[in-house]
């Protein structure tokens, strides 16, 4: 009896295990992330290593990020990327090209920076002098106590909301930048994220720009993101998305960012720390002014206008004043704004004040700029792309960049084209697929899941995109696949475009210390009908946890 109980349980046993590793499965696809700039020949030794281990591991492809901007090669570019088509043919690995978004914009950007998406400024006053009209503030916009040397013990005036003051912000009139005293942040985080911070409401000029600079210190701050300037809208839109990076410990150090007030007629400034996890910071001598014209650019489809403030008389570049632009046009607020050059035998008189209406560009945290999604010439420069890609790479398929797009339905261009902003993201995808089935009829396309998304960033309002980005998954063509990278939300992201028929793929491990991610995605793709694989995906270039990673994909249970 007693022998038969065991044989049972054994064959239980057994069963259970088969049960288990039938829902294991091994996907086809399972790659790695790759970003190079082919510089130098070190770029190629580079993928030669990653390419070897990703093949001794199991893994079947190579993303190659970068591509959307193929046609600037060099010869010795070319020569680079047909060193790495070899390398991954010799090592039993496809290529998938990636690239083509218009969120983090700098490939199209590299080609010409004016196509950069632009936020109106409307009446920006310049006043006339003999040969120069330069930028003259006239918003009610007022910064009180800025230089923080007001103060009742550890709260500091003028401020509505000060977190925690003498807890976790404290008046220091020992280290300070200039005057007799700053704001010290401490006792956050605790190994969770924490927000401490200074609120102001500021009157503002709808549709003008804004510059915030502050002076910031740091002992032991983590991560190096923890400090920025935020300005909300009374709606809680945030209008300033900025995080620059600061060492852990480092010596008073000048930030500067802007914002465009958009619609609004206040905003509440936020200075501080925001997702703070430990150290100390130290803040001073906030200043907030209005500035004109920096970052302009110039594109049909973001157009300036001159004009007389008292007659309203239109004047005209190259007959009344010079071509307008930014010289030192980086999307950054550090650099002095540019003047307005008056001509000889031109209408301008001196003492004429001048309103000016234009677009400028931004940077979004701390180096994302976005280009323009409607502008003719973003499309053909993508167009000679496709080409080059396959005369060197002949891939199967392409992966599309278009996430984040956190700024577009803003200048004129988009505007014309009278679309809702989710419309435009879903036309870009429309038209990328159509170059994409131009020049290889077969190829597979995939596209980051995250603007497609109702679970992540398809949303009814998203950064500093004027107008709705919900439904856009309707507009994504049936045999495209979605790469899913949320991993709080992966299990309804994945069944998100597994019920509507979408192949899905798991874009995983995000630079972490060992690999419970892709162990966690492995699980929720066990889940999902349709899911095909699974991408090791590092934006810090570590590849310590590469083998690791091909082994628990390629060699499950």
């Amino acid at each position: 009896m007693m022998k038969r109980i065991l044989v049972i349980l054994a064959l239980l046993a057994i069963a259970g295990a088969l049960f288990a590793w039938a829902g294991k499965k091994i996907y086809p696809d399972r790659w790695v992330y790759v970003s190079r700039s082919f510089g130098s020949d070190r770029d190629v030794e580079d993928i030669r290593k990653i390419a070897r281990t990703a093949s001794e591991h199991g893994l079947t492809g190579i993303v190659l990020a970068g591509m959307d901007r193929i046609s600037l090669g060099t010869p010795a570019y070319y020569d680079r990327l047909k060193q790495v088509k070899e390398i991954a043919d010799s090592d039993r690995l496809e290529i998938i090209p990636m690239g083509f978004g218009t969120g983090y914009g700098g490939a199209i950007l590299s080609h010409d920076k004016n196509l950069a998406e632009g936020m109106l400024v409307k009446g920006a006053l310049f006043v006339a002098g003999q040969t120069e009209a330069r930028f003259r503030a006239d918003s009610p916009a007022r910064l009180l106590n800025g230089g923080l040397e007001k103060f009742s013990g550890n709260t500091v005036k003028h401020f509505s909301t000060q977190d925690q003051p003498g807890v976790k912000t404290f008046v220091d009139t020992h280290v300070f930048h200039s005057g007799k005293a700053s704001l010290r942040i401490e006792n956050f985080g605790g190994g969770k994220e924490e927000d401490v911070r200074l609120v102001q409401q500021i009157r503002v000029t709808p549709y003008r720009c804004y510059r915030v600079r502050a002076w910031v210190k740091t002992e032991g701050a983590a991560p190096a993101s923890l400090f920025s300037i935020k300005a909300y809208t009374a709606d809680h839109r945030d209008l300033s998305p900025f995080e620059p990076r600061l060492g852990a410990t480092s010596d008073w150090t000048q930030v500067s960012t802007a914002f465009n007030s958009w619609y609004a007629d206040r905003i509440d400034l936020n200075v501080g720390v925001f997702e703070g996890l430990a150290g100390k910071v130290w803040v001073d001598d906030v200043e907030l002014e209005e500035v004109g014209l920096m970052n302009v650019i110039r594109r049909d489809g973001a157009p300036l206008e001159v004009r007389d403030d008292k007659t309203q008389t239109v004047y005209q570049e190259g007959r009344d004043f010079a071509a307008i632009s930014d010289p030192l046009l980086d999307f950054k607020w550090a650099h002095e704004m540019p003047v307005i050059r008056l001509l000889p035998g031109g209408r301008i008189r001196s003492g004429t004040r001048l309103r000016v209406d234009y677009y400028h560009g931004t940077t979004i945290y701390n180096d994302q700029v976005s280009a323009c999604p409607s502008e003719p010439k973003v499309y053909e420069i993508w167009k000679q792309q496709f080409p080059l890609i396959e005369k060197y790479l002949a891939p199967k398929r392409y992966f599309l960049s278009v996430d984040e797009v956190r700024l577009f339905n803003r200048c004129d261009r988009c505007r014309r084209r009278h679309m809702a902003a989710s419309a435009i993201l879903g036309e870009t995808i429309k038209s990328l697929y159509g170059q994409i089935r131009a020049v290889n009829p077969t190829a597979e396309v995939l596209v980051w899941s995250d603007m497609f998304d109702p679970n992540h960033n398809s949303k009814s309002q998203y950064y500093l995109v004027d107008g709705a980005v919900t439904d856009t998954w309707e507009y994504l063509p049936k045999d495209v696949g979605v790469v899913c990278w949320w991993y709080e939300k992966r299990r309804e992201s994945l069944e998100f475009f597994s019920s509507r028929g979408f192949k899905t793929i798991a874009g995983a491990y995000y630079d972490a210390d060992d690999l419970t991610n892709p162990e966690g995605w492995l699980e929720a793709l066990d889940a999902a009908p349709g899911a095909a694989g699974i991408m090791y995906t590092t934006w810090q270039d570590k590849y310590d946890l590469l083998a690791g990673f091909g082994d628990l994909v390629s060699r499950r249970p």
